[in-house]
């Protein structure tokens, strides 16, 4: 088990261990954000600049810079306290089309979806960046 499988894990014990949310969770993280979702013909997902090629942790931090979030998962990743995040800012950093697919993947409703995600994201990129910085093999930006 690779280190990303056993941090969600771990964060998902609370809730009944595997689940569609740690699934999807593990995914997003992996880079595989926009499995299932539309793409479009650079390859890049439609709303989003988590598509197939952009995605895991270095494409997470990318698209909150982008969204002018950075500061909020920067916070994540530093040895610091960890900032919260709205589901109305996660929509906003992941559109609309990327919340629908990963929703859908997990079987909850979009809103439940960002609820969930807004709860165990920031837990996630905090213990995948030990000592405040991202793991060997990932582009930082």
């Amino acid at each position: 088990m690779g280190l990303l499988e056993s941090v969600v894990g771990d964060l998902m014990q609370g809730s009944g261990g595997s689940s569609p949310m740690g699934s999807v969770l593990t995914n997003l993280l992996g880079g595989q954000a926009g499995a299932g979702a539309q793409q479009s013909p650079s390859g890049q997902g439609q709303g989003s600049g988590l598509g197939v090629g952009g995605g895991g942790l270095a494409g997470i931090l990318s698209a909150f810079e982008q969204a002018g979030l950075g500061h909020i998962a920067q916070s994540w990743v530093g040895n610091g306290p960890n900032q919260a995040v709205s589901p109305g800012q996660l929509q906003n950093v992941l559109g609309q089309d990327q919340v629908n697919s990963m929703a859908n993947q997990a079987g909850m409703q979009p809103n439940d979806f960002l609820g969930q995600l807004a709860q165990h994201l920031p837990n996630a990129v905090n213990a995948m960046t030990p000592n405040g910085q991202l793991p060997e093999g990932t582009v930082s930006v």
